[in-house]
């Protein structure tokens, strides 16, 4: 059975209109006007994408070059912090915050251990031991057509693990203002 009847607005450029079981249900999407014709066929900025966004990620979460993470955010991308209230908006700010995380989580015992990934979205699990307690989150990253970062969100758990980031990137980021 097609994936298409069960789940047809989580699949907008998925790329389930490529399935063989899906051919035909999607050609009738498409003529029966049930669907715009960009979730069929991506728009032309998708087709232009230059950067990998999530292996570009993961090669800084290795590297940690804070050179390559400034040219990857856009100049708007909006971060959502795991305990600040408000979204931080721009790339100054998101910078200071991204490069304030890649010091406080990532030491030798940080892996991604599952990713989730869309056209131009993805979620990667992490988990990372610090000073004796696991961390474990998420890194739920939107970028454009272009391949830039348009938004960052990062959820942790458990609240252990959460007091002791908050705290350990507070100190970071009064040190480095």
């Amino acid at each position: 059975m097609c994936v298409l009847n069960r789940h047809l607005a989580a699949l907008v450029y998925s790329g389930w209109h490529t399935l063989p079981e899906c051919a035909e249900q999607a050609s009738a999407a498409r003529t029966s006007g049930r669907l715009p014709l960009y979730a069929i066929d991506p728009p032309p900025e998708r087709a232009s994408m230059t950067i990998d966004t999530v292996a570009e990620w993961h090669e800084l979460s290795k590297s940690r070059d804070t050179k390559v993470l400034k040219s990857l955010l856009d100049e708007n991308v909006v971060f959502f912090s795991p305990v600040v209230h408000t979204p931080q908006v721009g790339k100054a700010v998101t910078f200071q915050y991204l490069s304030a995380a890649f010091h406080v989580l990532f030491n030798e015992s940080f892996r991604y251990v599952r990713e989730l990934k869309g056209a131009n979205d993805a979620v990667l699990e992490f988990q990372v031991e610090i000073d004796g307690i696991s961390v474990n989150g998420v890194d739920m990253i939107k970028w454009d057509g272009a391949g830039k970062i348009v938004e960052f969100k990062v959820m942790l758990r458990p609240l252990k693990a959460v007091h002791l980031i908050h705290q350990k990137m507070a100190a970071m980021l009064q040190a480095n203002p």
